[in-house]
């Protein structure tokens, strides 16, 4: 039975399929063991090795692995169920599979043995990225590499043969006869020596720097990584405000993303971010920003609590422009999904002097209650709602940017007779 390489999609007519993983039990006490009986078929459909998958499953299991290329046999020691592992292949097909951009499995992996990193391209949407080499898979995938780019790392292996043969040609005798021997390769249209022609172009000269560059990032990441959280967010500070001065901020979500995430302060990111691109228009920077916001904020109730915080601290900034608006702006951040219902309240019910004065905080607070108790009373409803399924009241909430507060309309469905509206709702 074929099932959808990418299971959150339930779309019966999804293109890409695969089939269901099928697991056996071995043997008995220690020596039992689960194969894979159609890991090859499965790692075809996914255009990987069959060794990939099975080596994921034994990083997240933290049992061995075993490869039988020659009889189709993979094997992971221990007993376990093919359902668990179906389940575990997802989370293989969304690190090592799926392109993070278009969410097609269409992509090949490319391996630097030089730089030790590891390339990710999409040939539907023309993705080009880096995957995160902090998963223990990485290494097994750099030291065994898919055979579809297995050249470059030939490739790599005959130039240094080369460079070897060249050193100990210089010095005459058999190691110039062995160069005599090898001569016959540089046939070959994708040989290095193409390349020594190219060296003093403009263009070699480019590429060279570039890989210099990005050399340099890989030393700079661990050194990062290694300071204190305050001189990473300053880093991260920095960032994000060069882009905004170069006006590419529009557009550097996922670079800002990124560089959030190497630095390893992705909860702390909407708190940087509410500075820089927060002022007292607000409301319009909520739209225009969204997309920005939404990388750290969504399914992340910790970053919904620090973009809280950088609301409360901009508040400070612009006090008498938005302390009369809390509630209209609150509003506006729950409705673009940056802040869920349960940290709003959660967040309401204490008062906290970690980013503003006590002072301050309460009156934020104050402001903030007409917009905290529609949201409770819409939780009441809608749990009412379910109870009495017959009873159907429609509640719109209706903002008024010229008053500057929050006003809620009821309108009923006309009921029989026999019934009566239990439920009133307060003008707030």
């Amino acid at each position: 039975m074929s099932i959808n390489v990418n299971r959150s999609v339930s779309d019966q007519f999804y293109r890409y399929k695969m089939p269901r993983l099928l697991a056996k039990v071995e043997g008995k006490g220690n020596g039992i063991k689960t194969v894979i009986v159609n890991m090859v078929d499965v790692a075809k459909a996914l255009n990987r090795p069959p060794t990939y998958p099975t080596k994921f499953f034994g990083c997240e299991l933290g049992a061995q692995t075993q490869f039988d290329a020659k009889n189709d046999r993979f094997i992971v020691n221990g007993s376990h169920e093919a359902n668990k592992l179906q389940d575990m292949l997802d989370g293989f097909i969304r690190k090592f599979v799926l392109c993070p951009e278009c969410d097609n499995p269409e992509t090949d992996l490319h391996i630097n043995p030089k730089k030790q990193t590891i390339g990710n391209s999409c040939k539907a949407c023309g993705y080009q990225g880096m995957l995160d080499t902090r998963h223990k898979l990485c290494t097994f995938i750099l030291k065994n590499p898919p055979e579809n780019d297995s050249g470059s790392v030939k490739k790599e292996k005959e130039k240094k043969n080369r460079k070897k043969d060249k050193e100990n040609g210089s010095s005459g005798g058999e190691a110039g006869n062995h160069n005599d021997i090898d001569a016959p390769d540089a046939v070959d249209g994708d040989d290095d020596d193409e390349d020594w022609a190219e060296e003093t172009t403009k263009e070699a000269q480019r590429r060279r720097m570039e890989e210099i560059s990005e050399h340099a990032k890989g030393l700079t990441l661990t050194e990062d990584l290694e300071k204190s959280l305050e001189e990473r967010v300053n880093i991260f500070y920095s960032f994000v405000k060069q882009k905004k001065d170069s006006g590419a901020i529009y557009s550097a979500d996922k670079e800002i993303l990124a560089e959030a995430e190497r630095l390893d302060v992705k909860a702390m990111g909407p708190l940087i971010l509410s500075e820089l691109l927060f002022d007292e228009n607000i409301r319009e920077q909520i739209k225009k920003f969204n997309r920005h916001f939404l990388r750290f904020c969504h399914n992340n109730k910790k970053a919904q609590k620090y973009l809280l915080g950088g609301f409360e601290c901009l508040v400070k900034l612009h006090q008498s422009q938005l302390l009369p608006r809390v509630s209209i702006i609150l509003k506006d951040l729950y409705d673009a999904d940056l802040v869920e219902e349960d940290v709003i309240l959660a967040w309401a019910e204490k008062v906290s002097k970690k980013y503003v004065s006590k002072e301050l905080a309460k009156e934020i607070h104050a402001k903030a209650e007409p917009f905290i108790k529609w949201l409770k009373e819409a939780e009441e409803e809608s749990e009412g709602s379910e109870e009495e399924e017959d009873e159907k009241d429609n509640v719109e909430v209706v903002y008024s940017s010229s008053a500057r507060e929050l006003k809620m309309e009821t309108t009923k469905v006309e009921k029989p007779d026999h019934e009566e509206d239990d439920i009133d709702i307060d003008a707030i």
